[in-house]
């Protein structure tokens, strides 16, 4: 068989495997978080449909397919109906460059655990981060409700403000690292992960990533108290479960990108890489859930004031400095 049929081959293996699993992590993700819930809460969470609730998921998914697609009138039709899209797809791509570990050795061939890696990766992922936001913006913009359209404007401002110092808390990895490329970064960390000299930025990139996916503290575009759910207030169905899939897939992209940049990869001791990557996405994902079951909601202002007086300054002052102490060193 030709190599690049081979090639290709294996890239498609690649991209089902990684789409499968994303979406049952997804699904099952819902699942834990209610159970954390519950617990941190001191009640039971989904105990029915299944055993201990394992079949929650699916009970769920049966619930979204079965219910009405109700399209209201007076909508943007087109857009109404792909915005939901824009935001599961958006986040599903971005797992096309992060890599899981480093190769699979099959029939003496080595595969890399990486759909496809490139020299400018970083920027593909930052340029589905910026596109994500259209798929809130017009959501909110094409229901034709005032709420929904007030949720989408605060969705998007919330967005765009905290994709600045995203960018900027990562310029400090790219100059240790010399390479956009994922595979790169964490090759770089073989000695020690970056977290260990990069803490500033590991704080920014955490707290901007948290924004930027809309997570407590940070959820001003879902205050169901005053904005009856945001931008998907009118949509019903499995288009609303559109932006939910969107969401717990951003939580797995979150701890993915936080395990690349800032903590070695796949790299640790014993176990195999697979499992260290594993391991540390889900610390992440369980410090998200923690998260949401303890901290308020800020107010609008105060988000503000914190993305553009305190994490914006801090993020270029941390890359003159960082630039000042290589420099000192070569």
């Amino acid at each position: 068989m030709l190599p690049w049929i081979l090639g290709i081959i294996f890239l498609f293996i690649k991209l089902v495997i990684v789409l499968v699993v994303l979406l049952l992590v997804a699904a099952y993700l819902v699942l834990a978080e209610r159970k954390l819930l519950a617990r941190f809460q001191v009640r039971f969470g989904p105990n029915r449909a299944g055993r201990y609730g394992w079949l929650q998921p699916l009970a769920d998914t049966i619930k979204m397919l079965a219910k009405e697609d109700i399209v209201p009138e007076a909508v943007d039709r087109i857009i109404f109906l792909l915005a939901p899209a824009v935001v599961a797809t958006t986040t599903l791509l971005i797992f096309a460059v992060v890599p899981f570990a480093d190769t699979l050795t099959i029939g003496g061939r080595s595969i890399p655990m990486v759909v496809t890696d490139f020299n400018v990766a970083l920027l593909y992922v930052f340029a589905l981060v910026s596109i994500g936001v259209y798929g809130v913006a017009l959501g909110g913009w094409a229901s034709n409700s005032k709420y929904s359209l007030l949720g989408g404007i605060r969705g998007a401002a919330q967005m765009i403000s905290y994709e600045l110092h995203l960018v900027l808390s990562l310029v400090p990895v790219v100059m240790l690292a010399g390479s956009f490329s994922l595979v790169d970064i964490v090759q770089a960390q073989n000695r020690y992960p970056f977290i260990l000299v990069q803490p500033v930025s590991f704080v920014i990139f955490f707290l901007s990533a948290a924004a930027e996916i809309k997570r407590i503290p940070f959820d001003l575009p879902e205050a169901e108290n005053e904005l009856v759910a945001g931008y998907h207030t009118e949509y019903s169905g499995m288009r609303f479960g559109l932006f939910f899939l969107g969401e717990y897939i951003n939580l797995v992209v979150l701890g993915s990108l936080v395990a690349v940049f800032f903590w070695g990869g796949w790299h640790g001791p014993i176990l195999p890489p697979l499992v260290w990557f594993i391991i540390k996405v889900c610390i992440i994902v369980f410090f998200m859930i923690w998260m949401r079951g303890t901290l308020p909601r800020l107010r609008y202002d105060q988000l503000m004031h914190v993305s553009w007086k305190i994490l914006i300054p801090v993020a270029l002052l941390n890359i003159i400095v960082t630039g000042a102490v290589m420099l000192g060193r070569t």
